[in-house]
């Protein structure tokens, strides 16, 4: 794990380093195929493996969807959240992606942060970043002390007969079609975001965080950090995987906690996981348990303060 000076995509706006505001996360990289893996640290710089949570956002997200869980954790624990290949600073990795490409660099991580393999450190996972860490759980369940899954995880209902690719277009609509348009600046690129109906109403500094950060300023005009090719392709493994995903959540053998925001990717009910197949799971998994976070919805359970203090809650157990 390198340390940089660089801290990737500059902004103004809350980050917190310890969990204050103001501050950058510090930047570490990390040796994975095909280059440097970017990683930033939020909290105590000298957190050992038990106090310190391994964060893997969203599909279309960054490492900057986690400054509000960053700053409700205790003083003296640490927060490791990565910018997935083709995403933030890591955006020119090379290609292809996949859930397993994404597994095989954070085991690059994990070994950064444990290197003595204590299996003490604790995994967080939202949206996409649930299923690439279910995953990573399930390759290895003594890895991890405990796992938090984060609104994902869940395999997703697919119509039998449908085109991956079209379900992939509904599901997630405006963000797909955002990755392939350009923008005058950043403020203009910004405002795609405050019109989104799961962000404007709940709209605060740390969201304001988020969507500046994926603001990539090229010849051409602003536009999004996130791969398009990277997101579809790892958008067709969601689908796909599902047989796999099912079998990897049945044989949790980590203490692992599901939390479900009840409002989708639009800021409206129903949620983006199925409601009866997350009470299957709940019901028939010894090692998982399930809470709701009322209120929430698919974006807000990171972004608002006291969601984003339960999701601390169940990290540090």
């Amino acid at each position: 794990m390198t340390p940089s000076s660089e801290t990737g995509p500059r902004h103004d706006a809350n980050t917190g380093t310890g969990h204050g505001p103001d501050h950058e996360p510090d930047r570490h990289d990390v040796e994975v195929e095909g280059g440097a893996l970017a990683t930033f640290r939020y909290g105590d710089p000298g957190a050992p493996p038990a106090r310190t949570v391994l964060a893997v956002h969203g599909i279309t997200a960054s490492s900057r969807a986690w400054p509000a869980v960053a700053r409700s954790l205790p003083d003296d624990w640490a927060l490791v959240a990565v910018d997935l290949r083709g995403r933030g600073a890591s955006r020119d990795l090379p290609g292809p992606t996949g859930l397993d490409r994404h597994v095989a660099d954070l085991w690059a991580v994990v070994r950064s942060l444990d290197p003595e393999g204590s299996g003490d450190l604790v995994l967080l996972g939202h949206s996409m970043g649930a299923y690439v860490g279910l995953l990573l759980a399930a390759d290895s369940p003594d890895a991890f002390a405990r796992v938090v899954l984060v609104d994902g995880a869940v395999p997703l209902p697919v119509p039998a007969g449908a085109d991956p690719d079209v379900v992939l277009e509904a599901t997630l609509g405006p963000a797909l079609a955002r990755l392939s348009q350009t923008f005058p600046d950043d403020d203009a690129y910004v405002d795609v975001f405050r019109a989104h109906p799961a962000l404007a109403p709940h709209w605060n500094d740390d969201v304001e965080t988020y969507a500046r950060y994926d603001a990539l300023t090229t010849d051409a005009g602003v536009r999004s950090r996130a791969i398009e090719d990277a997101v579809r392709a790892d958008g067709r493994d969601l689908l796909v995987l599902g047989e796999r995903l099912d079998a990897a959540l049945r044989g949790l053998r980590t203490p692992t906690t599901l939390l479900v925001a009840p409002l989708g990717m639009f800021g409206e009910a129903p949620g983006l996981l199925p409601a009866e197949a997350v009470a299957a799971y709940d019901a028939e998994v010894p090692a998982l348990g399930v809470e709701t976070l009322a209120g929430s919805n698919h974006y807000t359970i990171l972004f608002d303060p006291s969601a984003a203090r339960r999701v601390a809650a169940a990290v540090t157990g």
